[in-house]
């Protein structure tokens, strides 16, 4: 018994030695964060902005790969399978992560299997229309979505996004028949936007933001508490006359779970100073969101509570991922 609870020991205190040493060395080897959506979307336009600074902060490539399909679940579950070695991490759009768990109860991972990094983006959306629809601002919206025998039609980037649920809220809150269009991310949603192919999106604003300032798609509404400095001239929902409407959505960093603590500490130390800088604070700002940043006990609270919160409103709303 004796022996074996020191050769118990001893295999725990190598295993420290080697948790220690990858610590020391990390990183050795390029870093790829993983996108759960197409390329051109929040998600993705978010990872390359961090990614970009974080390879010149560690000095090891990082690239970003995107995995699309089946509302962000194939994305997210390769990073929960990965090795919790620090070398594979996750950039993940909060419809993702706290919706999917009430909206796909099959889905093969649990927000347990991830160890947070760090907040990077918080996001109010946008309601934004093709610029082919007669509608110029969100009551002229609905009139048409109203007098339409087929309603809307409304974008997401997958089933059970933030961006599917707020097209529900929005639908039943104007009281608009509407017809749910998802998409595997929001680029390949802003190219049919453009051509009319569908109606509305409502999504964060760096997705959109671009085709905003060139006229090729209508910011009707901000559905945020107050304008966005980088969109003054578009109304709040509220302003534009549907009261009380606010979605927000946010974006963080995970790795797989029991990834060594002092790894997470160096990628969070990393994040933290990028995401507190004065340029990144201004290129998000550009793209119509706010940079935030959380530490990971914090990430992990807010991870809980938005989990519960977006459960409550999918069941409450008998919101379905068709």
């Amino acid at each position: 018994m004796k022996n074996a609870i020191l050769a118990s020991l001893a295999i725990g205190a190598s295993a420290v030695c080697v948790a220690a040493a990858h610590a020391d060395t990390y990183p050795s080897k390029p870093i790829t964060i993983v996108v759960p959506t197409a390329a051109a979307g929040s998600t993705d336009i978010m990872a390359r902005l961090v990614g970009e600074q974080l390879q010149q902060a560690l000095g090891q490539p990082v690239v970003v790969d995107n995995k699309p399909g089946a509302s962000g679940n194939i994305g997210t579950e390769a990073v929960a399978r990965a090795a919790p070695d620090g070398y594979t991490l996750l950039m993940q759009y909060s419809g993702y992560h706290v919706g999917n768990p009430a909206l796909f109860p099959q889905i093969r991972w649990k927000t347990s299997d991830f160890a947070p990094i760090a907040l990077v983006m918080r996001a109010p959306h946008v309601i934004a229309v093709s610029g082919t629809l007669p509608a110029t601002n969100l009551k002229e919206l609905i009139a048409h979505g109203q007098k339409n025998s087929k309603g809307l039609f409304y974008a997401s980037s997958g089933n059970g996004s933030i961006q599917h649920i707020a097209g529900e809220m929005f639908a039943r809150q104007a009281k608009v028949p509407a017809t749910h269009v998802p998409y595997k991310g929001a680029g390949p949603v802003v190219v049919d936007l453009i051509s009319g192919q569908v109606d509305m999106f409502i999504t964060t604003p760096p997705s959109v933001i671009g085709q905003v300032q060139a006229g090729k798609i209508k910011a009707l509404a901000y559905a945020g508490a107050k304008r966005h400095p980088s969109m003054p001239n578009v109304p709040t929902a509220t302003e534009a006359g549907l009261p009380g409407y606010e979605v927000e959505s946010w974006f963080a960093l995970f790795a797989p779970a029991r990834t060594p603590p002092a790894v997470i500490a160096r990628l969070t130390a990393q994040i933290k100073s990028i995401v507190e800088s004065e340029a990144y604070k201004k290129k998000v700002e550009d793209q119509g969101a706010f940079a935030a940043y959380m530490d990971p006990p914090t990430l992990a609270k807010f991870v809980d509570q938005e989990t519960a919160m977006w459960s409550k409103v999918v069941k409450d709303g008998n919101i379905k991922a068709d």
